[in-house]
């Protein structure tokens, strides 16, 4: 899918491009555009003051290029009820506030462009929630009782699967953006990653299943460290670093506590932060002494949180994150980057 974001912002709309990117390429031009030289587009996002005189200048050139858009003209507007007003009059497709979140607009240009995928974005929706809330209630008896009852997140594990199956992983991405709790968030993210690396590859169903559920409890442990730890910005310094690693022995130690853990998601609870080189911890593990699944956990892991915005970082482009991981020679699978940089375009 080809889209054109046009912005009078670059910066401001920085979100909005990182969020279009996952439908596919996403063009970011300004008003100064020449359509002419521009290739046809599935949508045309415009992120603009609609009260410039020199943005309805470029959508007035853009609809003297007919063949531009494909399908659908997409429009976020920044301003006030003036802004709303004056880009109904030039004709646009669909008007979304400024104040919308990023991944509402992508769902908005998903369903502009094709309207029957409506049932199948709330679909997603549902299954993001349902996956969120199995992740939350996790997370919470984990911090208070320090055991926890695995059912809601087995519950979870077939429907994100025919989830990322009927809609893929772009869907799944901007259905869990809506979550505001980033732990949460992140869980659902490497879960959806582990998914699609999983089915991309061929693992066996069981096999996928055992990935997709040790991903969602793979950072339970964060449940017991401090709120303000997890929420701080920045770096960390040494003692802080030294209590947040301490996450991946706490959730092993709540999960062998519990029921129904299998091995599988003890090994990756506390090992996903293993290296091949013995860098890693919590247990300094290098080469054959980590598994598979830990290896391939610890890439999702790792590509998730360099993809994920933060209040305090902005979010990797996907290409830059594969780069990092081409970049830790000797620390993680090369073979399993590959893997995952070809599963992303899949």
């Amino acid at each position: 899918m080809a889209i054109v974001l046009i912005t009078d912002n670059v910066r401001r709309s920085r979100p909005l491009i990182e969020a279009l990117q996952n439908l596919g390429d996403c063009r970011v031009v300004q008003l100064d555009v020449d359509w002419n030289k521009q290739a046809p587009a599935t949508a045309i996002v415009a992120d603009c003051d609609f009260t410039d005189l020199s943005v309805a200048r470029c959508l007035k050139s853009l609809k003297d290029r007919q063949d531009i858009t494909q399908k659908v003209l997409g429009i976020a507007y920044r301003n006030s009820n003036k802004a709303l007003q004056t880009a109904m009059a030039l004709g646009l497709d669909a008007c979304i506030p400024f104040y919308t979140e990023p991944h509402v607009v992508v769902a908005a240009v998903q369903n502009l462009i094709n309207p029957n995928d409506g049932d199948l974005n709330a679909a997603m929706r549902r299954c993001a929630n349902k996956a969120a809330t199995a992740v939350g209630q996790l997370f919470e008896s984990a911090g208070t009782r320090g055991r926890i009852d695995l059912t809601a997140v087995d519950d979870s594990v077939d429907p994100i699967l025919t989830a990322l199956e009927d809609g893929g992983l772009a869907r799944w991405l901007n259905a869990i953006e809506a979550h505001d709790k980033a732990t949460y968030q992140h869980s659902l993210r490497v879960a959806g990653l582990s998914a699609q690396f999983a089915t991309y590859v061929g693992f066996p169903d069981a096999q996928r299943r055992r990935l997709v559920r040790a991903a969602l409890v793979h950072d339970l442990g964060k449940s017991q460290i401090p709120r303000e730890l997890l929420l701080k910005r920045g770096s960390l310094n040494a003692d802080e670093l030294a209590i947040m690693r301490t996450h991946t022995t706490l959730g092993y130690d709540v999960l062998r506590a519990s029921s129904d853990a299998d091995s599988a998601m003890l090994d990756a609870v506390r090992h996903h932060h293993e290296l091949l080189d013995g860098s890693g911890y919590p247990d300094g593990l290098s080469g054959d002494g980590i598994s598979d699944i830990v290896r391939l956990l610890t890439i999702c892991d790792i590509y998730s949180a360099l993809t994920e915005r933060r209040s305090y970082k902005p979010a990797m482009a996907s290409d830059e994150a594969v780069k990092v991981l081409q970049g830790m020679t000797g620390k993680v699978e090369p073979r399993f980057v590959r893997a995952l940089d070809r599963s992303l375009a899949a």
